[in-house]
């Protein structure tokens, strides 16, 4: 009886090890008019709730509706805004639609490898900075200006790291998490696992002032195949967000404090200004530093997979 209890309980560790963050699209209530609703809570949180109270912080700190008038701080808060709102209708779909803890739209896992997360933040910001900087820096000295109001750079650093934490996590747990367990209810293969987050991901940011300035390469290269496709099979590979997660706040961080480009979709007291955005070296950039990324975040930083039991699947619901 003794042997055959440790038989079973190795077994349940052995699946617990190939438990994926999208298998747990099958936890709590799963139904699909659910997702349905899920979606329909968060979309109507982020858009309709969200720009209410972008312009609610607009009234707050520039007295109207207009944010063009807002200075660059205060345009960086209204514009974050939203996304508070968009993490809470992502918090309220999963929690009480669902029925399952918000930790599942990262792992499977008992807990979150905030180790992993740093590994993607390591791992992207690296290339980040020594090509989308510094690089561009050496092609295009011209367009570089540095920041010498560095109190309100000081000032603003805290604010960047908490709102920009909060902004790129959102959109990891929206874009990589629900909408691909969504997706796994209609199909598991990952060609369509992965296409599809992408081509969501795209669309909003297809209102971005760089499209116009890169057209579509700027909407393939920079939104569609990186962050879009790329970081979701990454995601499915490593079978859990945390990678992506890092990555994504690497990305906007750096953009955010360190080399800000005029006219983008989010302006802000950067270290560094960049007055003109180069589509075709941005693309390059990316293309460029992804082999990198893809080299330390595996090389360097090998996976180490603790062993967790997952949650018991509940009724479908």
């Amino acid at each position: 009886m003794k042997m055959q209890n440790t038989a079973r309980t190795q077994e349940i560790i052995a699946e617990a090890k190939k438990v994926t963050y999208v298998e747990a699209a099958r936890w709590g209530k799963y139904r699909g008019w659910r997702y349905v609703l899920g979606l329909m809570i968060i979309l109507f949180a982020w858009l309709i709730v969200g720009s209410g109270a972008s312009v609610l912080v607009a009234f707050a700190l520039g007295g109207q509706a207009d944010p063009s008038e807002l200075g660059l701080v205060e345009y960086y808060l209204f514009v974050m805004a939203s996304f508070l709102c968009f993490l809470a209708g992502v918090l309220i779909a999963v929690s009480l639609v669902h029925r399952r803890h918000p930790r599942t739209l990262v792992t499977a896992r008992e807990r979150i490898n905030w180790h992993r997360v740093g590994h993607g933040f390591v791992a992207w910001f690296v290339p980040y900075c020594l090509i989308g900087g510094l690089g561009q820096y050496l092609f295009y000295p011209d367009t570089f200006s540095f920041n010498s109001d560095l109190l309100t750079f000081a000032l603003f650093i805290p604010i960047a790291l908490l709102f920009t934490a909060i902004q790129t996590t959102t959109e990891e747990l929206f874009f990589r998490g629900y909408v691909v367990q969504g997706a796994s209810l209609v199909w598991s293969n990952r060609i369509f696992l992965a296409i599809v987050p992408a081509v969501i991901f795209t669309l909003p940011h297809l209102l971005n002032p760089e499209v116009s300035a890169g057209g579509w390469l700027t909407v393939f290269v920079t939104y569609f195949l990186v962050p879009g496709l790329l970081w979701t099979v990454v995601s499915l590979i490593d079978g859990t967000t945390e990678l992506a997660i890092g990555v994504h706040f690497a990305n906007n961080i750096g953009g955010v404090l360190l080399f800000n480009i005029t006219g983008t979709a989010l302006p802000s007291p950067a270290l560094f200004t960049i007055s003109e955005y180069h589509a075709t070296y941005g693309a390059l950039a990316v293309l460029v530093a992804v082999p990198v990324f893809l080299a330390i975040a595996y090389g360097v930083f090998k996976r180490k997979t603790p062993t967790r039991f997952p949650e018991p699947p509940q009724d479908r619901g």
